[in-house]
């Protein structure tokens, strides 16, 4: 075979997907499956976004020597869209999947990709969850192919509690969430956690209401304020906590409210709306990170008029950039092996793919709402910020897995 018709051959691997993967000045190609249209399309929007702009800031230093492309599939938040999204994707040449938003969605993800890979060797797909929060998912149903950049919901809720446990005035808790698996979960994990941390806590009431559907929580509301509660738990996010934040002010009810997604687009507004209030939130980052954060945060602001808050882009961004340069390859196949068990540095220290459960171990914050003062970051331009009040390093949240990972014979 003469040297042109090698290039061609070689070329011809390349585009069919097959097993030659260039790496350094490769365009990497992401597809992003959220809701973009529908009650939740404001938070997916600005995710969609974020992952844009992450890839974008950290190209410069991206030790691969590759740039990521990260193109939106809108979803509409259902397992059903999300399938048939996933199939457009890999039949447009994608290897590499993020989702976050909806844990029924992210389920039925991990499960089609898992399929599809034992199914179709040679066009393999990962799949980065960076919300998804059901413990499930690196736990009974967790899959060699799928990476959770977030912490689940039993981390977070150790981590809430263990913050909880110290707050005297905390005695009478009304759960407040949506009925999917999620919001199940929060009650759940919050009434086993807190058994054991604040036996005298007692559970005065509990409601899980249908997700994207409530217009008016007024009804809720009263319940709770029927229920004598001086706390609310709830990880509601995007439309269905920012209606319940409306109609707690709108019924002047001003009682502290843990919640996991309080920093969700749309959320704050509503809160400042509602002027003064105690509202904390568990996660793994917070809204006045200095840095290269901070100064990413900035430069969104600047570009967006919006909040870059789902600073898992940023980690995934970097994990999959180091697992690349780790490889000496952008092969899905060599990307996953890379990934076990990597640490890289983050904002807040170093963050570590834990190889057993492929579930991220990272430092969590609880954060509380109150009056940006000078230099503060003031969130959705509300002169409201979230400042830390809490630092927990890694092990303090990180909980056991039953995970038996089934692992593609070349791994």
């Amino acid at each position: 075979m003469n040297s042109t018709l090698k290039i061609v051959a070689a070329s011809a691997l390349i585009v069919a997907g097959g097993a030659a993967f260039a790496q350094k000045g490769e365009t990497v190609k992401i597809a992003f499956m959220d809701p973009l249209s529908g009650p939740f399309a404001n938070v997916g929007q600005n995710q969609l976004k974020s992952w844009q702009f992450a890839a974008e800031k950290l190209a410069a230093r991206n030790p691969a020597g590759v740039r990521f492309e990260v193109v939106g599939f809108d979803n509409k938040g259902s397992p059903q869209e999300s399938l048939n999204t996933l199939k457009a994707a890999i039949d447009q040449g994608f290897h590499y999947v993020v989702q976050g938003n909806g844990s029924g969605a992210g389920l039925a993800i991990e499960d089609a990709v898992a399929k599809h890979n034992d199914r179709n060797p040679g066009k393999e797909v990962v799949y980065l969850n960076y919300a998804a929060v059901d413990p499930s998912m690196t736990n009974e149903k967790c899959d060699y192919w799928h990476f959770r950049l977030d912490a689940d919901t039993s981390m977070k809720m150790e981590a809430l509690t263990s913050f909880m446990k110290d707050q005297p005035k905390v005695t009478k808790v009304f759960l407040l969430n949506q009925n999917y698996s999620h919001g199940q979960q929060v009650a759940k994990y919050f009434k086993e956690a807190i058994g054991r941390k604040r036996p005298d806590v007692k559970i005065v009431g509990e409601d899980l209401h249908p997700i994207g559907q409530v217009k008016d929580f007024s009804p809720y509301v009263a319940k709770i304020k029927q229920s004598g509660a001086d706390t609310i738990v709830t990880g509601n996010w995007g439309q269905d906590l920012t209606l319940l934040v409306k109609a707690l002010n709108d019924a002047g009810l001003k009682i502290p409210m843990y919640t996991y997604y309080a920093t969700v687009t749309g959320t704050p507004t509503a809160l400042a709306a509602g002027g003064d209030s105690e509202v904390y939130v568990v996660g793994y980052g917070h809204a006045n990170h200095t840095g290269e954060l901070g100064q990413m945060a900035s430069d969104f602001k600047k570009k967006f008029n919006d909040d870059y808050y789902t600073y898992a882009t940023y980690n995934g961004i970097n994990l999959l950039s180091a697992a690349m340069a780790k490889a000496q390859s952008t092969n899905p196949v060599k990307v996953a092996r890379a990934m076990e068990g990597l640490s890289v540095k983050s904002f807040a220290g170093d963050v570590t793919m834990r190889t057993s459960d492929h579930q991220l171990q990272q430092t969590m914050y609880i954060t509380r709402w109150q009056k940006a003062t000078k230099g503060q970051y003031s969130v959705e331009n509300t002169g409201y910020t979230f400042v830390p009040v809490k630092q927990m390093d890694p092990y303090v949240s990180s909980t056991p897995t039953s995970c038996q990972m089934k692992r593609p014979s070349a791994g």
